[in-house]
């Protein structure tokens, strides 16, 4: 007998089917959208959704006591939520840097100095 077959084998007939959590399928599809959409700064949002909806999402799967499945994809959707936030703020600060050396070489033109100075 494998480990299923006993798994089955001794579960009460009246025990509930084990049933996917709804939640745990949008923090997955809200962290697949923030780590797609992270580098147009535009996944904070889904990021921000997925990370709320995580906390919630957790205490009701350990609430139903192994019959709510979805744990697995609600650790990967905050993983990947994390992944946009990262985005986000990489191409935040590439962006900014990008405008301060762009602002650098369009003001001076050169040396402010006057003509014959060392």
């Amino acid at each position: 007998m494998t480990a299923v077959d006993l798994q089955h084998a001794t579960r009460h007939p009246l025990d509930p089917d084990v049933v996917p959590s709804t939640k745990a399928n949008a923090i997955f599809a809200l962290g697949i959208v923030a780590a797609v959409t992270g580098a147009f700064v535009g996944g904070v949002i889904p990021a921000t959704l997925a990370l709320m909806l995580a906390g919630p999402a957790r205490e009701e799967l350990r609430a139903a006591r192994g019959y709510l499945s979805g744990a697995g994809r609600v650790r990967w959707g905050v993983r990947l939520a994390w992944v946009g936030i990262v985005l986000a703020i990489a191409a935040l600060v590439t962006a900014a840097i990008i405008g301060l050396l762009h602002l650098a070489s369009t003001r001076g033109g050169g040396n402010q100095f006057a003509p014959g100075t060392d």
